[in-house]
């Protein structure tokens, strides 16, 4: 927990001073910083601008949301429909947040931004209501101290800070790499957790292109500035596919490092990742077709695709792949007479096969057809 407690003065100071050292250039759209008034622009920090691939109506949770600068942002591209929520662990930078949301609120005309204490590693356990409840209980002995734990335990399954498969969008902004490398896998976990299948999460942050050294990950100046905790390009994708998402793609990735420091490469970027590839694999007899232009492609469940053949995929796989970031990369092949989901049978999503045309088309089929009717202006 020491790179917790360095973490959370570093940035209580940062929410009273700005401290240019946190953060790195970012360039946002100047429509949405207008309402924004100035107290959380300077002192609220990041890497990156992930509200700018938000969609009206989206409901989003926003990790280590500082001052809110991020989420005053997201609020404006979501509109009135949509709903932020930020979490915090930062008294200071809470105090800031709360107390701006009204301005912001009255200046664009609607509220649909709160801010919630909690730590993002532990989304479940709502800090304040553990707080209020620790007043009336407070901890005096070990028996009282195991009573807070299974108090703690209780609150996350009754009254959650953030529910499960309960938002569309996990938005961060240099914010994961703070967490101790002991609690990472377990962020991640959280993350998926929260959003609801189909939801996504876009991380800003900062990685590395080589693993940090043992004596950078115990300076506690370069923990707190967003360098010791970096974790290196390849692992922080693959932190996504152990959590159980898929189609991680780099939104951003800036060629020009951040910081270089013992030969050690720190840049920011911005990456995007899915739920929802959990789930039975049924034979509907449905097969895709990769268009190009590689020779072949692997998706993250090892189905590979090579192009121009028509392959066998599951039911779950046919729709994912019609959907972000798969649909402009395959054409869709349906059966002519469908399947009832009642009536199909498994798939073993563990093979590539051909699939032959028959088996969309049906064994029997025999018709003949004249030429296709050529549109307006002619084809030949």
């Amino acid at each position: 927990m020491k790179n917790e407690s360095v973490v959370k003065e570093r940035y209580a100071a940062a929410a009273n001073a700005s401290e240019p050292a946190l953060c790195c250039p970012v360039e946002y759209d100047g429509r949405y910083l207008k309402p924004i008034p100035r107290e959380v622009i300077e002192r609220d920090y990041g890497c990156g601008d992930p509200s700018r691939y938000l969609l009206e109506g989206e409901t989003v949770v926003d990790l280590g949301s500082g001052t809110g600068k991020i989420c005053f942002i997201a609020s404006q591209v979501i509109g009135p429909e949509g709903r932020v929520i930020g979490v915090d662990m930062t008294d200071d930078m809470l105090d800031v947040a709360r107390r701006n949301a009204p301005v912001v609120a009255n200046r664009i005309g609607y509220a649909n931004v709160e801010f919630r204490k909690g730590r993002i590693q532990d989304l479940g356990l709502d800090l304040e209501l553990l707080d209020a409840e620790l007043k009336k209980r407070p901890i005096t002995d070990a028996a009282s101290f195991l009573a807070a734990d299974e108090l703690a335990e209780e609150l996350r399954v009754k009254r959650p800070l953030v529910a499960s498969d309960s938002v569309g969008v996990v938005v961060s902004n240099c914010v994961l790499n703070l967490v101790d490398e002991r609690e990472k896998a377990r962020m991640f976990d959280e993350i998926f957790r929260v959003l609801k299948k189909g939801g996504r999460a876009v991380i800003s942050d900062i990685v590395s292109d080589e693993p940090v050294t043992e004596a950078m990950r115990t300076d506690p100046e370069l923990w707190s500035g967003c360098i010791s905790g970096a974790m290196t390009e390849e692992k922080f994708l693959k932190a996504f596919a152990d959590a159980g998402f898929y189609g991680m793609e780099w939104l951003k990735f800036e060629t020009e490092p951040w910081r270089t420091v013992a030969g050690i490469e720190f840049r920011s970027v911005t990456v995007q990742a899915w739920k929802g590839k959990q789930g039975p694999c049924c034979e509907h007899r449905q097969a895709v077709v990769y268009r190009g232009p590689f020779k072949e492609t692997i998706d993250d469940d090892g189905h590979r695709y090579p192009r121009g053949r028509r392959i066998a995929v599951c039911d779950k796989t046919f729709r994912l792949l019609q959907s972000a970031p798969y649909a402009d990369a395959f054409v869709f092949l349906e059966p002519y007479q469908s399947v009832p989901s009642g009536e199909a049978p498994p798939f073993d999503c563990r093979r590539a096969a051909k699939r032959d045309p028959r088996e969309t088309k049906g064994a029997d089929y025999s018709a003949t057809t004249n030429a296709a009717e050529c549109r307006k202006g002619g084809c030949c």
